[in-house]
């Protein structure tokens, strides 16, 4: 079944090309038609398209559907070409005329896009609280290990003392920036497009504010083109909020790998959360944090591939946009993953506390040398310049008690501050 056929057959290959892997990522949304369909239906009721026993029978009938979809029982066989045709199939086998009523003033355009845009708000929500507790994490490693120093690298070369505490809370307040862009995913998606029918509008008396509030949408898109014009803006807005949550945990990830090095020895993970070598015994690899660093690395892309797919293209429907949940759908429950996964390992991580008693970061302080020569007078500039030339030659060596001193200078994290921004984030 087909919402556009009229009863004349379509080639099979045609149909196999066009239908695409629509059965399959149209489970995703399927609970999501099912809402917007009931929405509409009490609308043409509330208009008088449908009789209260046509929206009783209309609601029943999606209550029967929405319970396969949650029990997972609910299919989408290969007669019918999508999620929206099979519910239309399986409300008319049902209830009857009731069923084929159901899409008066309504077009797959407009449907599909509700179905979306409210599978969107949830999916941004649980990413957004996935977000907020990882983001947490991060703030409870950062108190627990705030005095113990780190080395500073810059070019990969020692650079100056840096501490776990600052490590960890960088990258919970990165994670409040990225929550910034996801919060501006979610408005744009929090409109109602429902009524905009193919993107022209209907000329049954439908009410857009009804279905608005129905559905929960903070408002509702007012430009019946306008709201046609939201497939692709939609996904891509999400789309670039999750590149921005990947990129932070992407070079989240990178850091744990290269810290988990023998090379390096910064932190290490429980051997339980690690893989082995099929010929080396020893090996204990931070596969999780490289799969982590993989995928976010993919989902960076996303955004640029939906700017391709839809670049361009004049207003109203075309059938690239069909291509766009292939990428999107995927997305969504990779970085779900992700986020998993980092709460889970990063609550388990192990700091090295010894790391600085190698001789090789003693010039991680020469910073904080040259600046008690400044304290006691010097200039800036001769300052530099001795402490270079000491270097040079061999000359340099930390005070006693700066490794200790140090800690003090890089403990203002602002841990209190950073926990307020996530709170209203």
């Amino acid at each position: 079944m087909k919402l556009w056929s009229k009863g004349l057959p379509t080639d099979q290959k045609i149909d196999t090309f066009t239908v695409g892997n629509d059965r399959i990522l149209d489970l995703v949304i399927a609970k999501y038609d099912v809402q917007g369909t009931l929405a509409h239906a009490k609308m043409l009721c509330k208009i008088g398209i449908l009789s209260d026993k046509d929206l009783a029978d209309i609601e029943a009938a999606l209550q029967e559907l929405n319970q396969e979809i949650e029990a997972g029982t609910f299919e989408i066989s290969e007669e019918f070409e999508d999620v929206h045709s099979k519910i239309e199939f399986e409300l008319t086998t049902r209830i009857g005329d009731a069923g084929k009523r159901i899409h008066t003033a309504r077009s797959r355009n407009d449907q599909v896009l509700t179905a979306m845009h409210l599978y969107l708000k949830d999916e941004i929500q649980e990413i957004k609280n996935l977000t907020k507790q990882l983001s947490k994490v991060l703030l409870d490693a950062a108190e627990k290990y705030k005095e113990v120093l780190l080395p500073g690298y810059t070019h990969l070369q020692i650079a100056m003392p840096s501490s776990f505490g600052l490590w960890f809370s960088a990258y919970a307040e990165s994670l409040v920036d990225d929550i910034y862009f996801l919060n501006a995913a979610y408005k744009v998606v929090d409109q109602n497009p429902l009524g905009s029918a193919a993107g022209y509008g209907s000329s049954f008396p439908i009410d857009r504010e009804h279905t608005t509030k129905n559905l929960d949408f903070a408002t509702l898109k007012y430009n019946v083109v306008a709201a046609q014009m939201s497939r692709g803006k939609a996904e891509k807005s999400t789309a670039f909020a999750l590149s921005s949550v990947s990129g932070t945990l992407s070079k989240m990830a990178m850091d744990v790998c290269l810290y988990m090095s023998q090379n390096f020895g910064f932190m290490s993970i429980p051997s339980e959360f690690t893989t082995g070598s099929s010929i080396m015994p020893h090996k204990k690899n931070p596969d999780v944090f490289e799969l982590i660093r993989g995928k976010c690395n993919r989902i960076q892309a996303l955004p640029y591939e939906i700017t391709l797919l839809t670049n361009n293209l004049p207003s109203g429907y075309h059938r690239d946009y069909q291509l766009l949940k292939e990428g999107l759908v995927p997305a969504l429950q990779d970085i779900k993953a992700c986020l998993e996964l980092a709460i889970y390992a990063l609550k388990n991580v192990e700091v090295n506390a010894n790391i600085l008693d190698d001789d090789k970061y003693d010039y991680l302080f020469s910073v904080d040398t040259l600046n008690t020569l400044v304290q006691e007078g010097m200039t800036f500039r001769d300052a530099y310049v001795k402490i270079g030339l000491d270097i040079e030659n061999g000359n340099y060596e930390p005070t006693k008690n700066t490794k200790h001193t140090h800690i003090g200078s890089i403990n203002n994290l602002g841990l209190e501050q950073i926990a307020k921004k996530l709170e209203k984030a």
